[in-house]
């Protein structure tokens, strides 16, 4: 199918390494109506993008094989319309500013706010405000 063939849906896809990450972070989304596709490779989910619309995709920066500004890079020609939050374990604002001058929509370091996180997720996706359930 493609690009051109998918309806317009509100979800997004969540690319990390970390199993862990995926799970909370998919549950986070979920449990505020967004639909999450997951990924811990970054490189199926670049085939993923060649196939399919992705409105927003939340990446993290370090992962195994390609990290998140590579993804970044790649996925500004494939699909220039996807809108990108980056996530990270690292503070570094090298990384940050670097992202932010690629387009990036937000940049978060991990452990954060879950509000502001979708509060990010919400403007990236031109959506009214999430509504914010309590982290369980």
């Amino acid at each position: 199918m493609k690009s051109s063939e998918v309806p317009n849906e509100e979800f997004v896809c969540l690319v990390d390494d970390d199993p862990a990450i995926l799970k909370s972070i998919g549950r986070l989304l979920a449990s505020n109506g967004i639909d999450v596709k997951t990924f811990n490779d970054p490189k199926n989910f670049l085939v993923h993008v060649g196939e399919h619309r992705v409105e927003l995709v939340i990446l993290d920066i370090w992962m195994n094989g390609m990290n998140g500004l590579e993804v970044q890079a790649k996925l500004s020609r494939l699909s220039p319309q996807t809108r990108v939050i980056l996530i990270t374990g690292r503070k570094d604002p090298a990384v940050e500013k670097t992202a932010r001058q690629f387009g990036a929509a937000a940049f978060f370091t991990k452990p954060f706010d879950d509000v502001e996180f979708l509060d990010a997720v919400s403007a990236a996706l031109g959506s009214p405000q999430l509504r914010h359930r309590p982290k369980v």
